[in-house]
């Protein structure tokens, strides 16, 4: 029979996914000797069960109550016993971090009897029904299901007519009469009475916690992080330590190093007279850790030892919650911390240099979606004047958008397209769709440890908290701030860095980090620890990064980013703009004559184009691909013709002989579904002159490039092979005229001939295909396109959010490599092309080229390259080296 329930000396930080992150933490510190109050942990296993069943599994209950039982013989009294009440705490804890986004319920054991016997023995009877009203106020809104607006809306009352600021105000007899109105709200709410059977309390509290696994917050914060939902969640129940029992009390929140930033040395928040819940609801502003000193110094100086042991034991940056009863320091929980973009580069070089970790374990604690972070602009501050307010810097980076004062507000405005800022005097786990779809988070209240900085940080989001200066008026949808009132749908600038807050729109800068990326200037801090890690990560990985470019300024952008050439040049952006006038001939042409002329005036303005990349990208290879889209792309759309040919025959002017070509040739092109129909290799072997053209000017960009001393390595890449007979025509044809050029010139000129595998059954036939091809490389857009059977710019907007919602999708198959399907023909094509070819050169092109999770696979796949948009060249180098590193998919399984 499986083991449902752990006491917290029975488990270690190695059970995480039995005892969640929480649980096995709790186990950790135990062992290690920290002053944790005992408790025990109900396995994620049985939460699985409950989930399936919607009943505890069977024994479950039995092993509560003996290790209950224990609990109460540690601690000489029983759960809410009368006269000295045992109160305990029933926290979720998932296998994976999701801060706020599951239920608590702290002070359970209390009850109209015990309360009394809990002020007695405490000495104070404030502090008993203070910690009453809230065990009401959490198990009526998280167990029994009572809007908690209606209780806040009732202590916001309270203080209100008091004249007091915030809870502090409120005395014994306020906070026994809040108890009242909660009870009643309850009642009126639910028809049912507020529990008064300790037991009950417990059971009902456990049973909760686990159905909040299937709360909405958590469905959408699991799918933000890209968490598995069959883990399901642990549950701690624990003794309970108090910090509101006076001002030799208080509770905080720690952090090892600066999780914004990455600097050594303790940080966090403490707030003296509160529960924990307290400093990250933000509902009093906390003071920095480093005011503890001057508070309790023995307790401040206990804590950093217990920092400094952790932080050695887990070799890495930890976040710890604790409480102060009276001046004993407790210890809550510890978890390795979420960081920043800026503070994992940091934390990772400082790590390393302290011997605490290895290089290679500090690039693996890097990734290449946080680099790209780095890489965003920030703010000019010294084009603007003063900020409007200054805040704490919870999370940085440089964010503009419109102020909006709710979460559905935020979501609807984001929707449309529009940037939102959302404001609001504090955040709590309801509000995370309006993070998700927001730009930054400003609030009033709450410190960088509130729910707002914690969760802005882990989803990369711009944050500044606890904005004082500001007053919030949500009901009003405006905020004030030094006089100056902004409403809703007014454009703000939030600078994360610095926590600053300006009206309008502020201009951008370059980071530091994309300057040292282009530039290679380098200087002491954060751009050192980019540049220790990208210099790690080009020495160990396997695969080159090359860029997707098609234009000698893109070539020589991604070339200083550290591109190793170009794995996919678009022929097709060359005959834009001007050009499409001798596109538009080529199509109309009657007879060859006019169509070789129009290829011919082509063919120098294309060869042109071939000069300046190869030259930018000289001694290095360069993929050319063949023109891939359908020619009507290139003529004018078919209803726009159509109405200016009748209306000019309605002003009774002669209709264009031109336009009416154009229209017949649209016409005559017209196809229900032309990227499946006559391009890439098709119109290739149909167009008479156009590979021809297109090979000519290569070879001879080739032969210009070799006569000024030059090294060029032009690739001639053909798309859209289905059959291997398609290739072996083109294959024949470019080396044909190759040769011409080469005879012509007396200028040697080999271009190695590959294809584009981008359709299933070029896949499924890479053994046959590989006998043609010297290269192959995925262009893995149309082979996503063509392997689900839909077309991204028709379903992305149609479709994709529900088939998130219901969990079809994780991530968006166009964003990340979809492993079972066309991550398996990727796997069949490199084997069985290699099979027929061995040392067979492998890339991928299309923009999973450039996904830091995609890269992983690739890898592990076997590619030779990915090729990516340049500004993405260096997140893939990144990511190229992690996962050498690694050995395989650098992703986190979740």
């Amino acid at each position: 029979m499986a083991t449902y329930v752990y006491a917290f000396t029975e488990g270690h930080r190695g059970m995480a996914d039995l005892l969640g992150g929480k649980g096995a933490n709790l186990a950790e510190m135990t062992r290690l000797g920290l002053p944790v109050p005992p408790g025990f942990t109900v396995t994620t296993e049985a939460c699985r069960a409950y989930l399936a069943t919607g009943a505890e599994p069977d024994g479950l209950a039995d092993e509560i109550a003996t290790h209950l039982a224990a609990l109460e013989r540690g601690a000489g009294r029983r759960l809410g016993q009368a006269d000295d009440p045992l109160l305990l705490s029933v926290r979720s804890g998932a296998r994976f971090s999701m801060p706020g986004m599951m239920e608590t319920v702290l002070d359970i054991g209390l009850t109209d009897d015990s309360v009394r016997g809990l002020a007695k023995v405490s000495g104070s009877e404030r502090f008993a029904f203070d910690s009453y009203r809230r065990l009401v106020q959490m198990f009526g809104s998280t167990v029994m299901g009572v809007d908690s607006a209606l209780f806040e809306e009732a202590v916001a009352g309270l203080k209100e007519s008091r004249g007091v600021p915030d809870d502090l105000g409120l005395d014994a007899s306020d906070l026994a009469g809040l108890v009242e109105t909660y009870k009643n709200l309850i009642r009126e709410q639910t028809g049912q009475d507020f529990p008064q059977s300790p037991a009950e309390q417990l059971q009902r509290s456990i049973r909760a916690v686990f159905a909040s696994w299937n709360g909405e917050r958590a469905r959408l914060y699991r799918r933000r992080e890209h968490i598995a939902d069959d883990l399901g969640t642990a549950i701690n129940v624990q003794r309970m330590v108090f910090g509101n029992l006076g001002a030799d009390s208080g509770s905080g929140v720690a952090f090892t190093r600066d999780p914004a930033t990455g600097r050594s040395g303790p940080y966090g928040d403490y707030l003296s007279n509160a529960q924990g819940e307290d400093v990250v609801a933000g509902v009093r502003n906390t003071v920095p850790l480093a005011e503890l000193q001057r508070l309790d110094p023995s307790s401040y100086a206990l804590l950093r030892r217990h920092l400094a042991t952790l932080e050695a034991h887990y070799r890495d940056l930890c976040d710890i919650e604790f409480t102060i009863e009276r001046g004993t320091l407790w210890m809550l929980q510890t978890r390795v911390g979420k960081r920043t973009a800026e503070a994992a580069f940091v934390i990772a070089a400082e790590l390393a240099d302290e011997g605490l970790i290895t290089p290679d374990e500090g690039l693996a604690r890097v990734d290449g979606e946080g680099l790209a972070r780095l890489m965003f602009p920030r703010f000019d501050v010294e084009a603007v004047g003063a900020a409007l307010a200054h805040g704490l810097a919870a999370s940085p980076g440089a964010a503009v958008g419109t102020a909006v004062f709710d979460c559905a507000e935020a979501v609807r405005r984001a929707d449309a397209g529009e940037q939102v800022v959302l404001v609001r005097q504090e955040t709590t786990p309801d509000d995370l769709p309006g993070m998700v779809a927001a730009r930054a988070v400003l609030t009033s209240r709450g410190g960088r440890t509130s729910h707002a900085a914690v969760v802005a940080r882990g989803m990369g989001k711009v944050c500044v908290c606890g904005a004082e200066e500001i007053t919030v008026d949500a009901r009003e949808r405006r905020f004030t701030a030094g006089g100056v009132t902004v409403e809703e749908g007014t454009v703000i600038s939030v600078d994360g860095s610095t926590g600053a807050v300006y009206a309008g729109a502020v201009p951008l800068v370059d980071s530091v980090v994309m300057r040292y990326l282009e530039t290679g200037e380098r200087s002491a801090g954060l751009v050192d620890a980019v540049a220790r890690a990208m210099e790690r990560a080009d020495g160990a990985r396997r695969m080159e990064v090359r860029a997707n470019a098609d234009t000698p300024e893109d070539a020589a952008r991604a070339r200083r980013f550290g591109a190793q050439g170009i794995g996919l040049c678009r022929t097709e952006h060359m005959f834009l703009g001007d050009r499409r006038r001798l596109v538009e001939a080529m199509i109309l042409a009657r007879t060859d004559e006019e169509r070789e002329r129009a290829l011919g005036a082509l063919l120098p303005l294309q060869r042109q184009d071939f000069v300046g990349i190869l030259e930018a990208m000289d001694g290095l290879p360069v993929t050319i691909r063949l023109l891939d889209p359908p020619l009507h792309e290139f003529l004018p759309d078919r209803t726009e013709l159509a109405v200016r040919i009748a209306a000019a025959e309605a002003h009774g002017d002669r209709t264009s002989d031109h336009d009416a070509e154009l229209l017949d040739a649209v016409n005559r092109m017209h196809e229900e579904n032309p990227m499946l129909g006559l391009r890439g290799v098709r119109l290739g072997l149909v167009a008479p002159g156009l590979v021809a053209m297109q090979v000519r000017a290569v070879a001879e960009a080739v032969v210009e490039r070799k006569r000024a001393g030059g090294a060029p390595r032009a690739e001639i890449m053909v798309p859209l092979i289905d059959a291997v007979e398609e290739l072996h025509l083109v294959r024949e044809e470019v080396r044909q005229v190759l040769a011409e050029v080469a005879a012509a010139t007396g200028v040697p000129v080999s271009c190695p001939v590959g294809t584009m595998i981008e359709l299933p059954r070029a896949a499924l036939t890479a053994g046959r295909i590989a006998r043609e091809a010297e290269f192959f490389s995925f262009g893995t857009n149309d082979l996503t396109q063509t392997t689900w059977g839909f077309s991204r710019d028709d379903v992305e907007a149609a479709f994709f959010s529900a088939y998130l919602d219901k969990g079809i999708f994780k991530v968006s198959p166009f964003e990340t490599i979809d492993h079972e399907g066309v991550g398996r023909l990727v796997r069949i094509a490199v084997a069985e092309g290699r099979a027929a070819r061995p040392g067979l050169t492998i890339g991928v092109c299309g923009e999973h080229g450039g996904d830091p999770e995609s890269v992983g696979f690739f890898h592990a796949a076997g590619l030779d390259y990915v090729s990516c948009s340049p500004f993405r060249v260096p997140v893939a180098r990144l990511e190229a080296g992690r996962a050498a590193l690694a050995g395989t998919d650098t992703s986190d399984s979740r």
